[in-house]
């Protein structure tokens, strides 16, 4: 009988297993043989410590479990739908002789490719699988089947050859001995060079070794000057910096204004509350003169109003002050006098 299957990673799997007085069947390590459909196969090749082996990666998606005896309740095959199957990789490995073949079909030359009629089909690779099948109702109903989980042991990295799976991919390579140019020469060949079988080619051309008298000339030759080249270069380095301290700043604003971010947070909640207070506790020095400030303030009237004197009173000529002497020089004379008179 054939059957749809469940993972067992569905939740129904582990309601099963927790339900008491429900009748089911675990097995474990169960033979059974894969029908995977291969959706991509790739030609890979082992490390160094290995010596390069190629191998095949094969993908694709599980569609069936055959067991290799049938289940309970005569369970042949469990069956999934396009979609509903796990991922499968598997990787296959060549024997000795299998790559001797590949070899003479021209592995070592650039058109040796992987054959694209192996994609595409389904294929019965070999595994082991651990089983749960959940017993119908024992009251019979029309449709009541059984119920099958199952879980494929290595599923994501299957170790596949000739001999486990039967299948020599070898054969399915085309032979590419004959027309595709070996790997070597063909990355010669991209290098412009033409090599014979009977001739030996030089590693320096005529036109390379004629090159010694051209370089005499121009270590004879001054030396340009590299400052503008330097200078040019730290300019543009200047340039950069610039550049990147601009965006840095446009990016620091960026993040302050956007809700949500730290930056924003910070300025909201820390940096907005501590300017405030210290506003509020340090007056402005525009607000609070100095005792300095103050006696300019004060002293500024007297000082207009000398100002105003000075520029006020004209200036006397060389008359008038010539008068202004006579007069002081006779009122001393007077005050002179007065004294003697007084001392009689």
């Amino acid at each position: 009988m054939r059957t749809a299957g469940l993972t067992m990673n569905d939740v129904w799997a582990h309601r099963v297993l927790r339900e008491r007085g429900v009748e089911t069947y675990r097995l474990e390590g169960v033979v059974v043989e894969l029908g995977v459909m291969v959706e991509s196969l790739d030609l890979k090749h082992r490390g160094r410590e290995e010596n390069y082996r190629p191998y095949l990666h094969m993908t694709g998606e599980l569609r069936s479990v055959t067991p290799a005896e049938a289940l309970p309740f005569g369970i042949s095959q469990v069956t999934y739908s396009p979609g509903q199957g796990e991922r499968v990789d598997a990787f296959y490995e060549f024997d000795d002789q299998q790559l001797v073949v590949l070899a003479g079909k021209g592995y070592f030359t650039s058109g040796f490719t992987v054959p694209e009629q192996v994609t595409g089909i389904e294929w019965e690779l070999p595994a082991t699988a651990d089983v749960l099948v959940l017993a119908p109702s024992e009251v019979q109903t029309e449709g009541d089947v059984p119920v099958v989980f199952t879980q494929i042991h290595g599923i994501g990295g299957l170790e596949i050859d000739l001999e486990s799976s039967g299948y020599d991919l070898a054969g399915y390579f085309a032979d590419q001995s004959k027309n595709g140019a070996p790997r070597a020469e063909a990355v010669v060949g991209a290098r412009g060079l033409k090599s014979r079988a009977d001739a030996i080619n030089p590693l320096f051309t005529e036109d390379e070794l004629g090159l010694d008298t051209e370089t005499k000339q121009v270590v004879g030759a001054p030396a340009p000057e590299a400052a503008p080249v330097a200078d040019g270069m730290n300019a543009r380095l200047r340039q950069i910096e610039a550049e990147i301290a601009a965006e840095r700043e446009q990016y620091k604003t960026e993040r302050a204004s956007t809700e949500g971010t730290m930056e924003n947070l910070y300025r909201e909640r820390v940096a907005a509350p501590l300017h405030k207070a210290v506003e509020q506790e340090v007056p402005s020095a525009s607000s609070v003169p100095t005792r300095e400030a103050q006696r300019d303030l004060n002293l500024a009237p007297d000082r207009e109003e000398e100002a105003r004197r000075h520029e006020a009173k004209p200036v006397p000529s060389l008359d008038e002050r010539k008068l202004q002497v006579a007069r002081r020089a006779a009122d001393l004379d007077f005050g002179v006098d007065d004294e003697q008179s007084l001392g009689s």
